[in-house]
């Protein structure tokens, strides 16, 4: 199957439909998921059209984990976080429902289930002030954490 340039992940990166961004770089961007699993739940995606693991290009895929990794980082401090889960799924078979390569980034707690895969979509003033509280937790990549 070819790369479906009118995907949602793609009409962001156009500016063509809104997102709560949360950070962007030269190689990938990063959002509020739009029916999060839990509270925190964002999602990073290449620049770079592709649409899954064995799609992208391996410069394009390295930067976007750099990009995951930072992330990441201002994720788990934002929540306080004990842990972060990094989900990743290739075709429709795995749950992928989205054919954009894009990686999840979800805060973990113990006790806290997660909710339904797209199944609530979430309120869009809530994700742009999580968004924003994120965004005021970058630190550089690889320093600790």
């Amino acid at each position: 199957m070819s790369y479906d340039s009118n995907n949602p992940f793609a009409r962001i990166l156009r500016g063509e439909a809104p997102a709560s961004m949360v950070y962007e770089d030269e190689h990938a961007i990063a959002f509020m998921d739009l029916m999060p699993q839990v509270e925190g739940h964002t999602l990073v995606i290449p620049r770079s059209p592709c649409r899954d693991l064995f799609d992208v290009d391996p410069e394009a895929l390295a930067g976007t984990m750099r990009a995951t990794q930072t992330v990441a980082a201002a994720v788990k401090s934002t929540f306080n976080a004990p842990g972060i889960m990094i989900a990743q799924l290739n075709g429709a078979e795995a749950g992928q429902t989205v054919f954009h390569l894009h990686f999840h980034i979800l805060p973990r707690f113990a006790g806290i289930e997660f909710r339904l895969h797209a199944a609530v979509m979430e309120d869009r003033g809530k994700l742009d002030a999580l968004a924003e509280r994120i965004r005021k937790n970058f630190k550089p990549a690889g320093l600790g954490g």
